[in-house]
């Protein structure tokens, strides 16, 4: 705890907060006045990529994207470590709220969302990055043997890897922009007054635009409106045929990639992804139809 150091006299009360898979260290921070905030953490090693994060937040924030709002981004007194300070979004996790509400509730807060990430993506990547068929393709083709290595199969593997092999064409000419990078109901909070907020921009990235969508799966599993209501509102209707394949090249990626990435967290977790890859199947009737069984069109 010596990272916290000299926040003792800015907060009467610190929470540990134990939650998702990041590094960094999280604390629910509260000031003599009742004021909410989140403090996170991180060795100093990551200090320039922190940075980069708070400022591309802090960008983001300014075009009105409903989000934790930037505070204060420093170094804490242990000199070992960064933090970044950020005001609280009120809300339950919308995985959570989610099926509780009417499907025209759930489709009309997807929709939001969709408008949201839409929004997100107007902040421009730098010049200078590589050509996304290269970069990604490159990626594309890791995923696939670090799976073929890993020593765990799941049923009907050869259709997905079918897929990613006779596709990657699709990624030519593709432009890049600003990603929130891990967008899913699982990082959208919903308050009582069912107003959505965006939250854990920490894996942000600059790539592909349509690659953002490859974790509607989980979206999808939890609400089907929601996720219909997502596509639909980033596209303002129907999303073009191309979308469909790229989102199905997309997702096929991570589900290839999960497996060997759920390995070190163990069983429960690799049987977590083993099941997404089924689902991956059966949605795109395995790998037949680019459009994912969940879309319910335009409602």
């Amino acid at each position: 705890m010596e990272e916290l150091r000299g926040f003792g006299g800015r907060f009467v009360k610190m929470e540990p907060l134990q939650k998702g898979f990041s590094s960094d260290k999280k604390y629910v921070a509260e000031t003599a006045d009742g004021a909410m905030f989140l403090l996170r953490v991180a060795n100093a090693s990551a200090g320039s990529r922190r940075e980069r994060e708070f400022d591309m937040m802090r960008k983001t924030a300014a075009l009105g994207v409903p989000m934790p709002q930037p505070v204060e981004f420093g170094r804490c007194e242990d000199g070992q470590s960064v933090y970044s300070l950020f005001s609280w979004c009120e809300g339950e996790d919308a995985e959570a709220v989610l099926p509780g509400l009417t499907e025209a509730e759930q489709y009309a807060l997807g929709w939001q969302s969709g408008q949201f990430v839409r929004t997100i993506h107007s902040l421009p990547a730098p010049p200078e990055l590589e050509d996304w068929e290269q970069r990604f393709g490159r990626k594309a083709r890791s995923k696939i043997e670090k799976y073929q290595a890993c020593g765990i199969r799941f049923d009907r593997d050869e259709r997905i890897i079918g897929y990613l092999e006779e596709n990657l064409h699709l990624l030519a000419n593709r432009p890049q922009c600003y990603q929130h990078g891990d967008y899913h109901v699982g990082n959208m909070v919903i308050s009582r007054e069912k107003e959505l907020s965006i939250i854990d921009f920490d894996r942000c990235d600059f790539g592909d635009p349509w690659e953002e969508f490859n974790r509607i799966v989980w979206c999808a599993a939890v609400s089907p409106h929601f996720a219909t209501g997502q596509l639909n509102g980033y596209f303002g209707g129907r999303p073009p045929e191309l979308f469909f394949r790229l989102l199905a090249f997309y997702i096929a990626t991570n589900a290839v990639s999960s497996i060997p990435w759920a390995m070190p967290f163990g069983e429960e977790e690799v049987a977590v992804m083993l099941q997404q890859a089924g689902q991956v199947l059966a949605w795109f009737d395995n790998m037949d139809n680019p459009v994912p069984t969940w879309y319910l069109g335009e409602l």
